[in-house]
């Protein structure tokens, strides 16, 4: 049975105090992995090994941490076929799901930020033949950076990436409930040329590991994707610290299907957004509202492709939706999908879990879960589920459709389909979301800001937003004789 280490100051060690927890696979339910139960004094060893390191590391070149973040980018891409096993593993998502998609925006992410350093650009304002002002933009310190568990070396590398090409230390946590790839890159790090200290990866729990990097007053800047609970907890904590926060949180988000749409590429494509990665995608589209005049061919249309998806072995090619992350996990989607019937909802397809056989006996699988009927302020129309749980509503006109679109405490992303240019427009801009996505989904250019509004977070994720968010402006004003 492997034992996961933290990477502290370019070394694999085992937590201070040598305890561990059980690490188990969805696919199977069986415990396949140790991991480090770390808590303060590990993070506190961290600090200080980033403290001696950040002088070192903030006053490299911009090439020579270009080239580091490069060489990262391509040992990750050079172990991407045992990187989606491990991911998948870990997960319970498909293999090919992880070998597609999150494998490779990890070598992504540090590419697209080992070369971006190179064109960041500095502001510079003339006062005419009184003075010049130019920005620096500063490296903070140490950052701590802590991804959840539904992307796991995706959404790692799309914290640690940035503060790293920034010229910042990182103390960064992995989901205690997905460690494997973050410990699998770790490996990686001194190969790639990393000085020690630079790149810190603390594996524990949130109550432990991620409590203390967000209390610890050497870590000034937090970056944190996870659920508007701990993000709100988080703000308590550091707000009164005066600490630089970062905070991708939960969504509920729109899906929303004109009667002028292309209708077929809104079928394939709504499939798809409601249960990749078994719905457990903050940006999958969980509330499907469909007009009036193609509700019910729509209806049968998405049922029927629905009801088509494979469910099965993450390690099988066929397979489409994998295990859940977690029995807890799956527990709590199965109480929303009881709850639909009770509030007076129709189960169109799903509403089960599935149970497979042999060794995949005691995995965590659920049907693809279609349901009508519900009332558009209803708890599970309101709530983030997590799943791979969508509900169908009909709608009339734009006003109807916006008034319960925007109705959740959520913000994060929307989709519109229609080939009205002018409603497109109109509707994306009326949307309270963060990403507006219109004939599409999921289609991303890194360069673009990435984040949302009211409960969905706080600043902005991808592309220069995060190189400054990771960097401290300077206004130096240089008087001219």
């Amino acid at each position: 049975m492997e034992k996961i280490q933290n990477l502290i100051n370019g070394n694999l060690i085992d937590p201070i105090k040598r305890k561990f927890l059980d690490n188990r696979t969805p696919r199977t339910g069986e415990v396949y992995s140790k991991i480090p139960d770390s808590d303060e004094e590990d993070v506190a060893l961290a600090v200080s090994a980033a403290k001696e390191a950040f002088p070192i590391w903030s006053n490299y070149s911009i090439d020579k941490r270009s080239e580091i973040l490069t060489r990262l980018s391509q040992l990750i891409e050079d172990n991407l076929e045992a990187l989606a096993l491990a991911e998948s593993k870990d997960n319970g998502k498909p293999v090919s799901l992880a070998s597609k998609v999150d494998i490779p925006r990890a070598v992504s992410n540090f590419h697209f930020y080992g070369t971006a350093i190179k064109h960041f650009a500095s502001e510079s304002h003339s006062m005419g033949n009184l003075a010049l002002n130019y920005t620096l933009r500063e490296p903070i310190g140490i950052a701590g950076c802590i991804s959840p568990w539904n992307l796991p070396l995706y959404l790692f590398s799309w914290k640690i990436a940035p503060a790293l090409a920034a010229g910042n230390c990182v103390i960064a946590k992995p989901s205690e409930v997905t460690p494997m790839t973050a410990y699998l890159m770790s490996k990686l790090v001194k190969e790639a040329g990393f000085p020690d200290g630079v790149l810190n990866i603390i594996h524990g729990t949130g109550p432990k590991v991620g409590q203390a990097i967000v209390e610890h007053p050497d870590i000034p800047i937090i970056s944190f994707t996870g659920g508007t609970a701990t993000g709100a907890a988080i703000s308590k904590i550091a707000a009164p610290m005066f600490k630089k926060l970062s905070l991708e949180l939960g969504g509920k988000n729109p899906n929303i299907i004109f009667d002028d749409c292309d209708f077929e590429k809104a079928v394939n494509t709504t499939v798809k957004s409601s249960f990749a990665n078994q719905g457990q995608i903050c940006l999958c589209g969980s509330r499907v509202f469909i007009q009036e005049k193609i509700y019910e061919k729509f209806k049968e249309a998405f049922v029927r492709k629905t009801k088509e998806l494979i469910v099965g072995d993450p390690q099988d090619s066929k397979t489409n939706l994998g295990a859940v992350v977690s029995e807890s996990h799956m527990r709590k989607i199965l109480s929303y999908m009881f709850l639909a019937e009770k509030d007076g909802g129709t189960i169109l397809a799903g509403g089960k879990q599935v149970k497979l056989e042999g060794e995949l006996a005691g995995g965590y699988y659920l049907q693809p879960t279609i349901i009508e009927g519900l009332a558009y302020d209803c708890k599970i129309n309101q709530e983030e589920i997590f799943g791979p749980v969508v509900t169908i509503t009909p709608f009339k006109t734009e006003e109807d459709v916006l008034m319960m679109a925007n109705s959740t405490k959520y913000g994060l992303s929307a989709t519109v389909w229609t080939e009205n240019l002018k409603r497109a427009h109109n509707i994306s801009k009326a949307l309270h979301a963060g990403i507006v996505w219109v004939n599409t989904w999921l289609l991303r250019d890194l360069r673009t800001p990435f984040g949302g509004v009211k409960g969905s977070g706080v600043g902005r994720e991808g592309g220069f937003e995060a190189l400054h968010f990771f960097t401290e402006p300077k206004n130096v004003c240089i008087k001219l004789s």
